[in-house]
């Protein structure tokens, strides 16, 4: 019971861990804490329809030949239905409330939202061992960050700009996402792919966040 505990504290600390982190970078113009809580709760329960839409689209994705079923498991399965659910959560709660008022705001919010799935998720997984707690904190849980939070800029830049990029940035999400599934579902070397890929995406994250905070402070919305 003890090892059961240690391994849900490790599958719960890097999730808040990047909340904190990201937070903090946002520095001109900080959050409301409740509201960064209660978009992580939100993001935290949305597993379930989640789960439950995944269980009904995986007999379909394994219809068709390994290759493709490994594709479209990666892509459609969890990707697309993952990253919709976690759109949804931030789009229909937050973005139209009044302390969404930065482009900064979609990154911060889709990232606290993300958080809270791959905290649920971690907890899932923690029954696996410590061992795959401890390599889902430096893999899974900052893919949820790096795919969630690029997604979350598009979101913040739809809402002040006027221009649809809201579905730019949810398909950059479910590349990102698809194509750290697939190569680990091929079970092969390519699986070391996913290093680059989370590096990469680091980048661009802190990239589009440091142009958010930029364009906000030019729009005078700090």
């Amino acid at each position: 019971m003890g090892r059961l505990f240690l391994n849900i504290f490790f599958a719960v600390i890097p999730a808040l861990a990047l909340i904190f982190y990201f937070y903090m970078r946002d520095s001109q113009k900080k959050e409301p804490v409740i509201l960064i809580w209660k978009v992580f709760i939100l993001g935290f329960f949305s597993v379930f329809p989640a789960l439950l839409i995944e269980m009904f689209l995986e007999p379909f994705a394994l219809m068709s030949g390994n290759l493709q079923s490994m594709f479209a498991k990666a892509f459609i399965v969890a990707a697309l239905v993952e990253e919709g659910i976690k759109l949804a959560v931030v789009r229909l709660y937050i973005f139209n409330k009044p302390d969404f008022d930065e482009i900064s705001d979609g990154i911060t919010y889709t990232i606290a939202a993300s958080m809270g799935f791959a905290c649920f998720e971690n907890i899932l997984y923690s029954t696996g061992g410590t061992m795959t707690v401890l390599i889902r904190a430096f893999s899974a849980v900052p893919l949820h960050a790096v795919a969630s939070g690029i997604m979350g800029y598009y979101i913040g830049y739809a809402k002040f700009s006027g221009t649809n990029t809201i579905i730019r940035g949810f398909l950059a999400a479910i590349v990102i996402h698809g194509l750290y599934d697939f190569v680990l579902f091929t079970g092969t070397a390519l699986g070391l792919l996913v290093i680059p890929l989370l590096i990469a995406g680091w980048i661009v994250l802190r990239r589009l966040q440091k142009d958010a905070l930029a364009l906000d402070r030019m729009a005078g919305r700090s």
